[in-house]
């Protein structure tokens, strides 16, 4: 499919053949287009005795001088066709014109466009030495074509570009309402898994308010006289109450830290008992609390800082 050539081009064409009349004193100046098995007057010179208007149309055929074009596929020249077998009959004779000068046209990719030529009623030497401005002229045209074709190629890049980028765009807006809905999707689960943790914590608080608390409190009636015990209890006490009020995530992940040993050492020193305190509640010997209170000040990064251990630990809660 070749493009259309445009008004502007056309207007340039014409230009051109009126130019061409007046330079080689031809009556019949023209751009011939073909479309086998028709070869038509594409744009004629507006000049006085030119017998071709726009848009006549022949048969090609072998009496027809831009035939004679098209089969040798470059000029053909026929100063007097009164005197030359081979074209004393053409088609253009009815007009009288014996003297013809004519060049084929083709697009960039080599098919035919149509053919460029000079017709006059006499033998015309002054259009014989224009031969090679005709040819020139030629060119021209032929670049004209090729640039319509360039012209026409971008267009259907552009609009091959504009359709990816639609297509594109349709993909992002689709991928994004996807994400949306999934986004909304995953809103609900993370409220319903938050409904569901809360609603698990509170199963578990009331567990253990009704099932352990209370034994709690009928063992501290029985421990009067056993303070080791008395201590253990209330450490049991304390963290129970750790964990119904929500201990933080924070001092969670520092006991992770700790050994057993360290834990309870740690959460003695919360309470704010000495290191003799500490190792009579937990039967040990002082320096092996204090052991315990150098580890967790190293795991805590409070070596050589200067700043307190309980209430660094208090700090987490």
């Amino acid at each position: 499919m070749k493009p259309a050539i445009s008004q502007e081009t056309i207007g340039k064409w014409q230009r051109i053949v009126d130019l061409i009349a007046r330079v080689a004193d031809v009556p019949a100046s023209l751009v011939m287009r073909t479309h086998a098995p028709h070869h038509s007057v594409f744009v004629t010179s507006e000049t006085e005795g030119n017998p071709y208007a726009t848009g006549r149309r022949f048969r090609l055929n072998e009496k027809l001088y831009c035939y004679g074009v098209l089969q040798r596929d470059g000029e053909l020249t026929v100063e007097d066709a009164t005197c030359d077998p081979v074209w004393s009959d053409n088609d253009d004779m009815e007009h009288g014109m014996r003297f013809y000068i004519g060049y084929p046209l083709k697009w960039p990719d080599g098919s035919v466009f149509g053919t460029i030529c000079v017709l006059d009623t006499r033998r015309n030497r002054r259009a014989l030495l224009f031969r090679e401005g005709l040819q020139e002229f030629a060119r021209v045209i032929e670049a004209d074509l090729e640039l319509l074709v360039e012209i026409e190629r971008r267009i259907a890049l552009e609009a091959e570009l504009q359709a990816t980028l639609d297509q594109l765009e349709q993909r992002v807006a689709t991928r994004t309402a996807d994400l949306e809905e999934a986004n909304t999707a995953l809103r609900v689960l993370l409220n319903s898994v938050e409904t569901s943790r809360e609603e698990y914590d509170e199963k578990i608080l009331r567990q253990i308010k009704g099932l352990v608390v209370p034994h709690l409190a009928k063992l501290r009636g029985r421990l009067d006289g056993d303070p080791a015990g008395r201590a253990y209890l209330e450490l049991a006490e304390e963290n129970l109450k750790s964990i119904t009020s929500e201990m933080s995530g924070q001092l969670t992940t520092v006991f992770e830290t700790l050994t057993p040993s360290e834990q309870e050492v740690a959460q003695l020193i919360m309470r704010g008992q000495t290191t003799k305190d500490i190792a009579r509640t937990l039967s040990r010997e002082p320096s092996t609390i204090e052991f315990h209170r150098n580890n967790i000040r190293a795991k805590l990064g409070l070596r050589r800082s200067g700043r307190n251990l309980r209430s660094l630990l208090l700090s987490y809660q």
